[in-house]
């Protein structure tokens, strides 16, 4: 696949792609990536016959960098984007963000999916990740080889070479910025999870190392509505790498939702 550049629309300051007709879906990219790492769902989500609407996170893609506060301030220009019902599926910290923004119990979102999603890091994650982002100087840009052998290993590949130029191209503060955020977060809580009364489906990879099975599971377990799906032989990238098992999922979970 051709992880092209796609046209933006602006959104109460986010750039977004906004594509198709129908119900709406919002996709939520991970740190330091942008909207066009949804190139392999926009189409055939487009083509079941609904809207997508993929923001840029602050300072990522065409989103302007306004210093952050937390991570509300991530979400809250998102929550805001809601005036219709709505599926949020998000990617990494855009996982974290969806199911923040679902434990509100906002009416208009009708399900929710975590894709990779951390949930209680063990100590020895969370002081690993916590270094990373002490490294960061919001000034250089950061070397995006470690991360990519994380998420990639040594396979050599076009969604590779897509995200290593996202991860040159992003503003060095809002990289810093944002993975400072998803740092500190250990995912939702306990108690969020229990308030999101929507379908919630949480679904990453069996050779994940950081956004594990087990975390997975342990969330649909405690979200009412909750199931876990896990994908065989994929890793941090699953909706890149994986794009069709990805999509199946995806579009029996919507028709659920919308149904």
């Amino acid at each position: 696949m051709t992880w092209k550049t796609r046209p933006r629309s602006e959104f109460g300051g986010l750039a977004a792609i906004d594509e198709g007709l129908g119900p709406l879906v919002v996709l939520l990219h991970g740190v330091g990536l942008r909207a066009e790492a949804w190139g392999g769902q926009i189409g055939p989500l487009v083509s079941a016959g609904y809207r997508v609407l993929c923001p840029d996170m602050v300072g990522h893609g065409e989103t302007v960098f306004v210093d952050p506060d937390g991570l509300d301030s991530y979400a809250a220009p998102i929550a805001d984007l809601l005036q219709e019902p709505a599926v949020l599926i998000g990617h990494s910290m855009g996982a974290v963000l969806a199911t923040r923004i679902a434990a509100t119990g906002q009416s208009q979102i009708r399900g929710v999916v975590g894709l990779n999603a951390i949930f209680q890091r063990s100590a020895q994650a969370q002081d690993a990740i916590l270094a990373r982002a002490r490294a960061l100087d919001g000034v250089n840009v950061n070397d995006p080889s470690v991360t990519l052998h994380r998420w990639f290993g040594g396979k050599v590949s076009a969604e590779r070479d897509a995200c290593e130029q996202w991860l040159r191209d992003v503003d060095p503060r809002a990289y810093k910025a944002a993975y400072t955020a998803f740092a500190e977060s250990d995912g939702p809580t306990a108690a969020q999870l229990s308030g999101i009364a929507c379908p919630a489906l949480f679904m990453t990879g069996a050779d994940e190392p950081n956004s594990t099975p087990q975390m997975s599971r342990a969330m649909a377990e405690l979200a009412p509505r909750g199931r876990a799906e896990v994908l065989s032989n994929a890793a941090h990238m699953m909706p890149m790498t994986h794009a069709a098992e990805v999509n199946a999922i995806l579009l029996a979970f919507l028709q659920e939702c919308f149904s």
